[in-house]
């Protein structure tokens, strides 16, 4: 039956035009939920585009299942098939009739029933006098049962040299930046880059697929707004109104982010953002552009992000996972992330991502707000929307559901009328009293698909005829993990906001940002003490103040106290500005303070830069360029995101006539020199200090024989750590500021802590012991991790 049905196709194939080859598609997983949902479809979809066209098909439908039961359950997955409403019921009977004949069930279990196939499919080709033209192999199955797939695939089931084979791989595709490596490589080993297809469906979908044709299609009328000048911001979204339930194993594992943020997003984010090519047919050209995209994104922090969680959640993994009563799940159900790009296209404009279940609604939209400097003198009433600059410029790629229902493009007739093929895309008008992002519909330009087509639908035509643009490769996976995978880890133990979900959530989810960071609007109620019998967890406890060695202490966990922290300095910085004109501020190096500086470029806009002098309280006998320096750790996290004047910065010396810290060269006793002619009285507005595991602060370690007492304000020491020559200010110095913060976090500094809080006046044991200004402020900041242990 199936010999004659391909003869039968192979017949209208040669009346209508030359033979171009045989397609055996391959279902790996052919009885699952995806199959039957989309991908038989699809395959269906792909036969009807393509039938009569050149090409014969085999569709084979494969799985662990034994035959008869496999046919079985594929038979009934094929029973829903469904042609396009624009296709005549008879001729769509007769190529469904077509496909089933074309479609049979084989059980892939073994290598020798991958060996089998390969033969059964040479058989067929040679018997039938045809010439194979490739192999498509879709591997709807979790990964870890990819690689033996794979290996059987690679070793005994590869087309014949001249025929192609595209093997299409489904997310998840790691969990992190390690395991897709792992994966990659895996795979890798296998097969060929130009043979993997890695299925991010939402690329498929419509109005997604159309971002790039459309930005391409209206060069001349965007080349002129599509930039940090005039976009005011982005917004991508998928909202879902559905839970987790009955897919806690999966979610628990991987959580919203790495759900829908990390892949769909993501992906998204970069047709926005990159680079349009000249030619955006070329695959090459838009890969390369995207990849592009990926390396620019700048770095996420902690607070780059807000989390929620659903309420039902834990319940649902307890019962589905058979937790314990007590267990209570960290993984993130909501997640907002505002990412930036670090270039000059798209240089301080925010990239607002967003995604949750049991919300209120399901919809999924890419919005690019466009800046407003307008100013209209007549009433609003008086407003025209074709018209009016004063009404909101956007343009909306609207990828389904929600109020329209339907995939749309939205663009403010104040805009521009866009060009769009209308072969595909029609114009629709405004249904009455229907709003969408504040205005009425009738405000915008709308069009939307002639004909509405799935996206695996799309995708599967886009492999067949080995388009791989709307797919992932290897370099482009891997530049998303890295992307994504030191946000992730530092979110691990972060506990999210619950929300009841659907209507009920109100404004609980609602956030806003600020410089580089996120945060929720409606602030929860906090208590220092937690109830009886609950598991303390950060939220629970506020910002304490206390004292330490006679002195005021913050304590709060890292994130509080850092923003507490560049909070205090910011505030120091207004005030002597306001005062004397100039901020004086020596900081330490190490890793303690990259947390603030980050902070500080971040979110800190109304810092007085222009007038602050940057100096350094220590430095490595290093290049200031290699990275161990204390210089070049500054100028990362901090100098090359203000705009501080470059006389005001005011480096170490300790790189001079092409030595490292030789006594003859005097760096110490230059530096000392320049902070006598520019700092009054040599004394700082603000020192920031650390405490080392040992005492030691700035570089000045236990038993130094200098800087720990005399006239010298700069001395050099030697360090137990590598690399062990050093710059630092002297205790004297230090102690002439107005005021010196010491930054102290991490669980490794609590046995120092509990330490320095019992000892006196010992700078020659414990030289942070030494540290108290002679007529200025000392306020220790540590985390509770440092302070309680």
């Amino acid at each position: 039956m199936l010999v004659a049905a391909m003869c039968l196709a192979l017949l209208g194939c040669l009346q209508a035009q030359e033979f171009k080859g045989h397609v055996s598609i391959i279902l790996l997983g052919a009885t699952g939920d995806l199959a039957k949902k989309y991908l038989w479809q699809g395959l269906f979809q792909l036969y009807l585009d393509e039938a009569g066209k050149g090409h014969s098909f085999s569709f084979h439908g494969a799985a662990l299942t034994a035959p008869e039961q496999g046919q079985k359950l594929m038979d009934k997955a094929l029973e829903s098939l469904s042609c396009p409403k624009d296709l005549a019921p008879s001729h769509c009977d007769e190529l469904k009739g077509q496909f089933l004949q074309l479609s049979q069930y084989r059980q892939l279990k073994t290598a020798e029933d991958y060996q089998t196939l390969n033969k059964d499919i040479e058989t067929q080709v040679q018997q039938d006098g045809l010439w194979e033209a490739g192999r498509i192999f879709y591997f709807s199955v979790p990964p870890f049962a990819y690689a033996d797939i794979a290996r059987n695939i690679n070793s005994s089931c590869r087309p014949h040299p001249g025929a192609w084979l595209r093997v299409v791989l489904e997310k998840p595709f790691g969990h992190d930046h390690l395991s897709a490596q792992q994966l990659a490589s895996e795979l890798g080993s296998f097969f060929q880059e130009e043979e993997m297809y890695r299925v991010d469906h939402y690329l498929g979908k419509q109005a997604v697929a159309q971002i790039l044709p459309f930005r391409d299609q209206n060069r001349k009328a965007l080349d002129g707004l599509w930039d940090r000048h005039h976009v005011e911001r982005v917004e991508i979204v998928l909202k879902e109104m559905v839970d987790a339930e009955g897919r806690a194993s999966f979610y628990e594992e991987y959580g919203v982010i790495r759900d829908t943020l990390q892949n769909h997003l993501t992906e998204i984010l970069t047709l926005v953002a990159m680079e349009l090519p000249h030619n955006i047919s070329s695959s090459a050209a838009v890969l390369q552009h995207k990849l592009q995209a990926f390396q620019a994104l700048q770095g996420l922090q902690k607070n780059s992000a807000i989390l929620g969680q659903y309420q039902a959640y834990s319940g649902q993994v307890r019962q589905e996972l058979q937790k314990p009563d007590s267990y209570q799940s960290l993984t993130p159900t909501f997640a907002g992330v505002l990412v930036y790009i670090d270039n000059l296209r798209w240089e301080g404009v925010p990239f607002i991502l967003m995604s949750g279940k049991a919300l209120d609604e399901r919809v999924g939209y890419v919005r690019i707000l466009f800046k407003n400097r307008a100013y209209c003198t007549q009433s609003e009433r008086r407003w025209a929307s074709e018209q009016s600059r004063c009404l909101p410029q956007q343009i909306v790629f609207y990828i389904g559901h929600g109020e329209l229902g339907h995939p749309t493009i939205l663009v403010s007739q104040n805009l521009f009328k866009p060009h769009l093929p209308t072969q595909s895309w029609k114009e629709v008008h405004g249904e009455p009293g229907l709003r969408l992002f504040g205005r009425p519909l009738s405000d915008y330009y709308a069009y939307r698909p002639v004909r509405e087509q799935d996206a695996y639908s799309t995708l599967l035509s886009h492999i067949f005829h080995g388009r791989k643009e709307s797919f992932i490769t290897t370099e482009n996976l891997l530049a998303s993990w890295v992307f994504w995978t030191p946000l992730l880890d530092s979110l691990a133990l972060e506990v999210p906001r619950l929300y009841p979900g659907g209507a009920e959530n109100g404004h609980l989810l609602d956030f806003e940002f600020s410089g580089g960071q996120l945060s929720f609007s409606q602030q929860q109620l906090e208590v220092l003490m937690p109830e009886l019998g609950s598991v303390p967890k950060p939220s629970d406890f506020q910002v304490l103040r206390a004292q330490y060695r006679q002195s005021p202490l913050v304590t709060a966990w890292p994130e509080e106290l850092i923003s507490r922290l560049a909070s205090d300095i910011e505030a120091t910085a207004v005030q002597s500005v306001r005062l004397f004109g100039t901020f004086h501020l020596a900081l330490s190096g190490g890793s303690s303070p990259i947390a603030l500086f980050q902070q500080l470029a971040m979110g800190h806009y109304s810092f007085p830069w222009a007038h602050t002098h940057l100096w350094l309280v220590d430095e490595r006998c290093v290049p200031l360029s290699d990275p161990e320096s204390n210089f070049q750790g500054l100028q990362a996290h901090l100098l090359q995101h203000v705009r501080v004047p470059y006389y005001n910065i005011h480096p170490m010396p300790v790189h001079l006539h092409q030595r490292l810290c030789a006594e003859e060269d005097q760096g110490a006793q230059s530096y000392a020199r320049e902070i006598s002619a520019l700092v009054a009285n040599s004394s700082f507005d603000l020192v920031l200090l650390g405490m080392g595991t040992d005492g030691h602060t700035a570089s000045l370690f236990p038993q130094s024989p200098a800087g720990l007492d005399g006239d010298q304000l700069v001395v050099l020491t030697e360090s137990p750590f590598r690399p062990h020559q050093r710059m630092s200010l002297s205790l004297p110095l230090i102690n002439r500021a107005k005021k010196v913060a010491v930054l102290v976090m991490g669980r490794t500094k609590r046995e120092i802590t509990t330490l320095v809080s019992r000892v006196g006046h010992e700078p020659k044991k414990w030289p942070i012991s030494g540290v108290l200004p002679l007529s200025g402020q000392l306020v220790w900041y540590m985390d509770y991790e440092a302070f309680l242990g």
